[in-house]
This record gives structure tokens, C-alpha cells and sequence, in this order.
């Protein structure tokens, strides 16, 4: 009786109950009154609830799979969801309806809609594909499925849903663009990675090379010079310190607009895939995501799920602690704040960072002249078009 009873709430509708009730009801009403009429409007309502029952029956054993052209997509690319929905009996199936929710966040609040299509009757073992696409209209973290096959009455009064598939997530990254080789921030440190420089004393060691006016003499390899009548001095590749931070400014007042925002999670972008390039160390830090990304698509997906934080009190002041509370041996920082600031507020953010590490505060102002600037605290680069991104960090070389 259980089963019967939640199977019963389950295939109707909230319509189909209210028809329900208004055929016990005008029947009711009937009975206790003689009302002809309750009489007539009670035999509609069963007329449309048995009506329904009946459009409803039919096969609808299918099984589907669900895939995505690319889990991972920039803005303004377009994917495609593919949905394979098959027969596995020897029965010709019913038709029926497929729905595929998408939702997406957006600043906050979640967006949904959903894509339908028509399933046809399929025969024995037969399989339709349905191809949909989907654009990428702005950053985003973009949840597709589950798919849902729906069987029921035109009314909307009974309905069968069955869910066939899981969700995908797929990711739309920000726009970035490449930069040049990061010079800045680079310390050379024994317990660091070799490079390509050489120099006369570290750990990695090169080569040998002739002894040289000035050459210290620690450095002279004895049993090269013997067999070849030379003095000989060893080489070593230098090994640096390139361990960053970056950290991403995510107050919504911090921004005159939503575009510029945007603009600002670029930036960050930008700067974090070319140090994971690199193969530098990177702690990013964008409000309470802190990650330390190995993949440059991994810290894409990252950055597809930043949104601006609405409460009140500035994160400005923060930003330096919680940057040096994950790293506190980074040879580089790199803020990026909005144009809400001051000069001088976003100046405090290199003076909490210590002398002997490369501090940079980018301050992205939308439609704004980009420059560069050296302060004693730091250097402070405006940047108002993301295309100027890479010249504006040539600079640091």
C-alpha cells in the first residue's frame, strides 16, 4: 500500500491532484444537493483523469548516456551536448519527451533552463542521438544534467520521469592572454631549480672551461687541469627561488562595474598560467579559494568559479596577510584590485610585503590609459584593456 500510495504521488501532478479533488468535491456536492450540474462537472474532471492515465501508458524503458563535446571552454565558444537515448528491449518503446537542465552561476544567483526535445518511438535495440548546442556567454561554472525522459498527457495532469544520467560540469574559463617570460621575482637559492645561466659557484654542475683572470681558485678542477696542461674551472647552472603568490581582490565594491570585474579575473588569470608555465610555485588566493594549481587548466577551472563577495567591510587590508599566512617565502606577490581604491591604500599593500621580494599591484580600471609605475613600496601597473597585459609585464623584466 506504501508503494502504491508514493508510485500514485509521484506520476501526478499538482494539476492533476487539483482536478482530483474537484471531481470528489463536485461529486460530493451533487449527492448532497441533487445539483445536476456538480454532476456534469464531475463527470469532466474524470473524463480528463482517465484520459490522462491513458495517454501516459506506454514502454518507456530507455536507457541514455550523456557527454559534452569539451568539459572545458573559453567565453563566446560553443559546445555541443550529445545525448544518446536507446532501446535495450525487444519492445517498441512509447513516445515520449527528454529534458536536460543546464544551470549556471551568475554573480550569485543560479540561472537554469532547461533544453527539451522529442524521444520517437524506438523499435528493438534502436538508438537516437540528439546533438545540442550550448554557447558560453560569460564566465561561468556551467552544471549539465541530468537528463530526465518524461511520458504523460497534454493536459500536464499525469506524468512518468524517469532520471537516466548524472550531471557533467563543464568550466568556461576567462579570457587571457599569453605574457612573456616572468623575470621578476627570481632569486637565486640553492634548494632552488637549475636554469639556464651559469655561474661559478652553486650546485648544479655544467662544465669546464678555461681559468679565466679573477676566477676563484676553489673552483679549479685539479685532474682536468693535469691531462690537459690547462688550468680548468668547473661551471654551475644557477638554481632559483621562483615561488609566487597571487592574490585577487574579490569585494564587489572594489568595482565600478561588472565588466571591469571581469577584466580583473583576466588579469589574475593571465599572471597564474604564466607562472604555472613556468613551473614556478604558485599559491592563488581569490577570496576563500586559496589553490596551488600544477596545470594551467587546472587553475583555469579555478577561476571559473570566482564570484564577488558581497558583505560588508574591505578585504583590501587582507589581502597581504592571507597572502604571506599561505606563503611566506615567495620571491613574488602580485595583487589585483579594482579602481574603487585609492593610490595610496593599494601602496600599503607592498609595504606589508618584505623588502627583499618583488611586490606588484595591479590596479585594473576599465577603459583607463594602462602605465607603469615604481614606487618604493612596489611596482604599480593600471591596466585598462587586457590586450596590454603583456607589454605592461615586459616591463618587469
Amino acid at each position: 500500500m506504501a508503494s502504491a500510495d508514493m508510485a500514485i504521488r509521484k506520476y501526478v501532478s499538482p494539476l492533476g491532484w487539483a482536478v482530483a479533488g474537484m471531481f470528489v468535491l463536485t461529486l460530493a456536492l451533487f449527492l448532497c444537493l441533487g445539483w445536476v450540474e456538480m454532476l456534469a462537472f464531475a463527470l469532466v474532471c474524470a473524463t480528463l483523469l482517465v484520459s490522462s492515465a491513458a495517454l501516459s501508458v506506454g514502454n518507456t524503458a530507455f536507457t541514455a548516456t550523456l557527454s559534452v563535446s569539451n568539459t572545458r571552454v573559453s567565453v563566446n565558444q560553443t559546445m555541443h551536448a550529445m545525448v544518446t537515448v536507446s532501446n535495450p528491449s525487444t519492445s517498441v518503446t512509447a513516445s515520449a519527451s527528454g529534458d536536460l537542465p543546464i544551470s549556471q552561476s551568475n554573480y550569485g544567483s543560479l540561472e537554469w533552463h532547461h533544453e527539451r526535445f522529442a524521444i520517437p518511438s524506438l523499435g528493438a535495440h534502436q538508438s537516437k542521438q540528439t546533438a545540442i548546442p550550448l554557447t558560453a556567454t560569460h564566465r561561468a561554472v556551467v552544471t549539465v544534467g541530468p537528463l530526465s525522459v518524461r511520458k504523460g498527457d497534454p493536459f500536464g495532469l499525469v506524468r512518468r520521469e524517469h532520471r537516466l544520467t548524472e550531471q557533467i560540469r563543464v568550466y568556461i574559463h576567462p579570457d587571457i592572454v599569453p605574457l612573456h617570460t616572468l623575470h621578476a621575482g627570481i632569486i637565486r637559492d640553492l634548494e632552488g631549480n637549475p636554469s639556464d645561466d651559469l655561474v661559478n659557484d652553486d650546485l648544479s654542475f655544467f662544465g669546464l672551461r678555461e681559468y679565466e683572470y679573477g676566477d676563484d681558485v676553489r673552483n679549479v678542477h685539479w685532474l682536468s687541469t693535469a691531462k690537459t696542461g690547462t688550468l680548468m674551472i668547473r661551471q654551475f647552472e644557477a638554481t632559483r627561488r621562483t615561488d609566487s603568490s597571487v592574490s585577487l581582490d574579490v569585494a564587489a565594491f572594489s568595482y565600478a562595474s561588472a565588466e571591469e570585474f571581469e577584466l580583473a579575473v583576466s588579469v589574475f588569470a593571465s599572471i597564474g598560467v604564466q607562472c604555472v608555465s613556468e613551473r614556478r610555485a604558485l599559491y592563488a588566493q581569490s577570496g576563500r579559494l586559496h589553490v596551488q594549481p600544477r596545470k594551467p587548466a587546472d587553475f583555469l577551472d579555478t577561476c571559473s568559479e570566482i564570484e564577488p563577495e558581497t558583505r560588508g567591510g574591505t578585504m583590501l587590508a587582507n589581502l597581504a596577510r592571507e597572502a604571506l599566512l599561505a606563503c611566506d617565502k615567495a620571491s613574488l606577490y602580485c595583487f589585483v584590485a579594482g579602481s574603487a581604491h585609492e593610490v595610496d591604500d593599494l601602496r600599503r599593500l607592498g609595504a606589508a610585503i618584505p623588502d627583499s621580494v618583488t611586490c606588484v599591484v595591479v590596479q585594473v580600471v576599465a577603459g583607463a590609459s594602462s602605465a607603469v609605475r615604481t614606487l618604493p613600496e612596489c611596482v604599480f601597473i593600471t591596466v585598462g584593456v587586457l590586450d596590454d597585459l603583456p607589454l605592461l609585464m615586459e616591463v618587469l623584466s
